[in-house]
């Protein structure tokens, strides 16, 4: 699976998604996610790449603690059969709870 169709089917949990982030202006009302690769995590020797990956983080932002929702991006996640760690955190500027999904392919 590559990224584009990884993503082509996150579209399928019915929540607004971007890239990094929503342009200034056009950020939807919470729930929402945002995705991004921060590095690239490659597998090689002797010099060269054998298989290219990268490390993604998909950041679900809810107004409210919201159990559903976060265990739907797990289910998926899962279902995916990606290895994933998460850390949750709450923006006091933003009134949001964000919890930041860490896995690679």
């Amino acid at each position: 699976m590559n990224e584009k169709d990884f993503f082509k089917q996150l579209k399928a949990l019915y929540l607004p998604i971007a890239y990094h982030h929503f342009e200034e202006g056009h950020s939807p009302s919470p729930p929402f996610m945002v995705y991004y690769t921060p590095q690239s995590e490659n597998f090689g020797a002797d010099n060269q790449v054998y298989h290219k990956g990268a490390q993604f983080i998909l950041e679900l932002y809810t107004s409210k603690k919201d159990l559903d929702v976060e265990g739907k991006v797990e289910a998926f996640l899962t279902e995916q059969q990606l290895f994933f760690d998460k850390v949750e955190t709450y923006i006091d500027t933003e009134q949001l709870y964000q919890v930041a999904f860490y896995f690679a392919f």
